[in-house]
């Protein structure tokens, strides 16, 4: 029974381990915070012509703060906060 017991402790670590990987706010936050980046650069280099376009606003540069701000916001809140592993039922398992 000791040898099922120690198979079941390890595959409830690798469960928890991918649940972490996959959480969807480590997903989120790296996406806005690439794309922030990338529009904060094209909105940093935009030309007179971009400006003109927009009325003179900069919507470049303000819509990637925003989504870098967004991005940074995710990633502090899966660092803060993260997925508790879940705990394992006192009765065992149960037979459908």
């Amino acid at each position: 029974m000791s040898e099922l017991h120690r198979e079941v402790s390890e595959l409830e670590g690798k469960s928890a381990t991918a649940a972490r990987l996959f959480d969807i706010r480590r997903i989120i936050g790296g996406l806005f915070t690439l794309y922030g980046v990338i529009v904060t650069g094209a909105g940093v280099f935009a030309s007179d012509a971009d400006l003109q376009k927009a009325e003179g606003v900069n919507i470049n540069l303000w819509t990637g703060l925003g989504m870098l701000a967004l991005g940074l916001f995710f990633l502090a809140w899966f660092a803060l906060r993260p997925t508790a592993a879940p705990e394992p039922d006192e009765e065992g398992p149960t037979a459908p």
